[in-house]
């Protein structure tokens, strides 16, 4: 007998009222420039490429998250911010580096956050053996 999961999706679909882009460096840093004299690395225009334009959500720590703890615990590092993307289970995975952009919201009664719309978040270094299947937390 299958077990029916429409209700779950439909109950997670609702917290899913973000619009998140997600941006993907392909070159990393290795194709910036050193301007000598600022002593910065200047990114090549245009640097970046959009992978994913959809619906997520960007909510506090200690929310529900859809993730898995890594290696029984809750966070192996200390957070750098208070917030972790959700992103539905068909997008593509994040790479480290990818960069999370709140582009607005299509809440009722306005985003969940307003100060969030136009931040983004870079998604941490993390080695293939701490990262879960499907992991989808932002830093």
């Amino acid at each position: 007998m299958a077990i029916d999961v429409d209700g779950v999706r439909r109950v997670v679909a609702r917290i899913l009222d973000d619009k998140l882009e997600v941006w993907r460096d392909g070159a990393g840093r290795t194709d910036d420039e050193l301007d000598e004299a600022t002593g910065r690395l200047v990114p090549p225009a245009p640097d970046e490429e959009l992978v994913r334009d959809g619906l997520g959500a960007v909510m506090p720590i200690g929310r529900p998250a859809i993730t898995k703890p890594v290696s029984g615990s809750v966070a192996v590092e200390p957070p750098t911010t208070d917030y972790q993307a959700v992103l539905p289970a068909d997008a593509p995975a994040l790479r480290r580096d990818d960069v999370v952009r709140v582009a607005g919201s299509i809440r009722r009664g306005g985003p969940r956050d307003p100060h969030l719309v136009g931040r983004r978040f870079r998604h941490p270094v993390i080695t293939p053996s701490d990262e879960p299947r499907g992991s989808r937390s932002c830093r």
